[in-house]
């Protein structure tokens, strides 16, 4: 009766007049972020940040949020026609959705994706509303230490758990935390790694390392590698699925939403890996798995499903223990500090009308991106046909406007246009860049959390391994770090075993003597 009681509090904050204009706008922002390639809810996100400033806190993280989970319904938009994927998390979809596009069901694809996705990011809510009152419980029983132990945890699994090399997900956080440290000391008053520049001394803007590394270090990315695709038309009659698809999708959904609202609410593993995980899932327990990649239903709707339930889910860490769950979170916990609140445990108690309209909104968008993705469909493919070359210009232009309005100074433009620069080097180098913006994020509560334990202590390093919860999060780390180093050595030798088989010729049987004419 409790949750019932809370969300209909959260249904009272949530239906006001504001707050449905900015859930609508974030939801239709979102979808048309994530129909085209290239862009992304990480960049659009930080592109709003300084719109936020003049709204209350409830409307700017609605907004943002409708944007993050809007992205999530559009992404799959052009996977399934064009083979581009509009999120990092809909490049699966390209697996299934593309080939079904080319046999003339791409409708029933694109109905199929909107359905898995309401259907996976509502049950991630009710996960999310049922258990994030529980866990904040637990984290009002946390300290100092526990609270630091849980955020090198997250940094860790972060750069391990991710996709590609970890040792390079660990280079990568390590850089943000050096990023993070950049500014003036909170104790002591002395400007670090500032190098006499005087804009430094507050340390770097987190709406310009956003926009840099995620934004312009995409566009430049895009231009030789996106290109424009012949859309299809859809018809409401092409869209209607069969009896034998609907049977087939509804395992596979409630599969992928439990999958997804799992990894979503761990730190650092996101939406992209849950929905990869739900399709080997998906092709393990299938009983002809020789059928995916080749059309099947099954491998569209559970990544879907996995897909929005991980989104909705990774909300649990950010706002009950202040620890976010992929690199949006981190811009979003970032959103919150920059509006004074302060996500955690004593945010739930504190805050009951913030937390709870949250989570009443999130149902309300999810329902208006159902009323909107099915018939406005033909809108988002004809925007497909947008030329690139002045889509991205125009991409550019909002950056350095939204970058130069946070401080009025011009700085930041010069900075962001740095960081974009550095960001298209990584992906050169295939360096991950959401680890990084998560140690910039995380860096500076990391350290205020182990200076206030050794305080605490009065010195004693020892209080991190003497409390039961600190020294479990702590052992587990390490057994994580152990993981990475080991799985990199072991894909490091079978590289140098295949490479050594490919250079080493087989040996030829010997070849018989010749016969001379006239023997």
């Amino acid at each position: 009766m409790e949750l019932f009681s809370n969300l209909a509090l959260g249904f009272s904050e949530a239906f006001s007049p504001a707050t449905l204009l900015y859930c609508f706008a974030g939801v239709f922002l979102g979808t048309l972020i994530g129909v085209l390639p290239g862009i992304g809810a990480l960049a659009t996100i930080s592109l709003l940040l300084p719109i936020t400033y003049h709204m209350t806190p409830a409307t700017a993280i609605i907004m943002l949020a409708g944007v993050y989970y809007g992205a999530s319904y559009g992404g799959s938009t052009a996977s399934i026609l064009l083979n581009l994927p509009g999120t990092p998390s809909a490049a699966v979809a390209c697996l299934d959705g593309y080939p079904m596009s080319k046999q003339g069901r791409a409708g029933v694809a694109l109905f199929i994706t909107t359905v898995a996705s309401f259907v996976g990011a509502l049950l991630g809510l009710l996960i999310m509303a049922a258990f994030t009152p529980s866990i904040a419980e637990l984290g009002l029983k946390f300290g100092p230490a526990e609270y630091f132990a849980m955020m090198l945890l997250g940094l860790i699994a972060a750069s391990t758990i991710a996709t590609g090399n970890p040792v390079k997900g660990i280079a990568m956080v390590v850089l943000g935390l050096l990023l993070g440290m950049v500014g003036t000391d909170v104790n002591t008053g002395v400007a670090r790694y500032s190098f006499d520049v005087p804009e430094l001394t507050d340390g770097i803007n987190l709406v310009a390392l956003a926009m840099g590394i995620f934004g312009i270090s995409e566009v430049i990315n895009s231009i030789n590698q996106i290109h424009r695709g012949r859309a299809e038309k859809i018809t409401f009659r092409s869209m209607a699925p069969t009896r034998e698809d609907t049977r087939r999708v509804v395992a596979p959904i409630l599969r992928g939403a439990g999958v997804g609202s799992f990894f979503g609410a761990l730190p650092g593993t996101g939406s992209s890996i849950a929905s990869f995980m739900s399709y080997a899932m998906e092709k393990k327990v299938a009983k002809e798995p020789d059928r995916f990649g080749k059309g099947a239903i099954e491998g569209v709707a559970a990544p879907e499903a996995a897909n929005n339930a991980a989104v909705q889910t990774a909300f649990v860490p950010t706002l009950s223990l202040g620890i976010p769950g992929d690199a949006v979170m981190a811009l979003m916990l970032g959103a919150l500090i920059i509006h004074g609140i302060q996500p955690g445990p004593m945010m739930i108690t504190e805050q009951p009308q913030l937390y709870w309209g949250l989570i009443a909104s999130f149902i309300i968008g999810n329902v208006m991106l159902v009323v909107l993705n099915i018939p406005l469909i033909g809108l988002w493919v004809s925007l497909l046909r947008i030329p690139y070359n002045i889509l991205f210009p125009a991409v550019l232009v909002f950056i350095c406007l939204g970058v130069y309005s946070v401080n009025n100074n011009t700085f930041d433009v010069y900075m962001v246009a740095f960081i974009g620069v550095v960001g298209y080097l990584m992906m050169l180098f295939r360096m991950e860049a959401a680890p990084l913006l998560l140690g910039f994020i995380l860096g500076p509560m990391m350290e205020e959390n182990l200076r206030r334990a050794l305080l605490l202590s009065r010195g004693d390093a020892m209080v991190f391994v003497e409390r039961p919860i600190s020294a479990s999060l702590l052992a587990f780390g390490a057994l994580l770090l152990l993981w990475s180093f080991w799985s990199s050595l072991r894909t490091r030798g079978t590289v140098r075993a295949q490479a050594a088989g490919v250079a080493q010729p087989e040996p030829q049987p010997p070849r018989p003597p010749e016969r001379r004419q006239g023997a």
